[in-house]
């Protein structure tokens, strides 16, 4: 039974350790990884406990945050700062109006709810999107399912770039 956060940490780092040596072998892995889950889905099955650890270290870190900070002593990112370096490097210039909307949108979500919104076209289908029209009219202002899929992805790769 882990007791502290302090012997939550030194468990979570040491399980990571296992995984990736390094920051660099962790970092490779997670940009090559289209989703994201895929990882968070490995270190769970191998102990990690993130829900206890955003408890414990910070509630508004996602995964990517809470293993940077605690195996590699990196200085972690809220969800909300994240999101925010995204607007301010004006990633949206490419898209139409429209769909810099729905992009802002998904960053909102994200900075509130997490990185699995992110990774499922279905969070079109929930009621904040419904403003932008139903999920197949969403997907239509991409320009098709492709390239809302492609969308989604590079907005994922925005969030984590250094």
């Amino acid at each position: 039974m882990i007791n502290s956060t302090k012997s939550l940490e030194d468990y979570t780092k040491k399980s990571i350790a296992k995984e990736y040596r390094t920051l660099d072998d962790f970092l490779k892995r997670w940009n090559d990884e289209d989703k994201k889950s895929v990882i968070i889905e490995e270190l769970e099955d191998h102990g990690m406990l993130f829900s206890e650890l955003q408890e414990k270290v910070n509630k508004e870190l996602d995964p990517f945050d809470l293993i940077c900070h605690i195996a590699f002593d990196q200085p972690p990112l809220t969800r909300r700062e994240r999101a925010n370096n995204v607007k301010k490097r004006n990633y949206f210039t490419k898209y139409r109006d429209q769909v810099k909307a729905v992009l802002e949108a998904l960053l909102d979500k994200y900075a509130d709810e997490g990185l699995k919104n992110l990774e499922s076209i279905e969070i079109l289908k929930i009621p904040e999107f419904s403003k932008f029209g139903s999920p197949i009219e969403i997907i239509k202002l991409f320009g098709g399912k492709e390239k809302c899929f492609e969308a989604l992805i590079e907005l994922e790769k925005e969030l984590y770039a250094a």
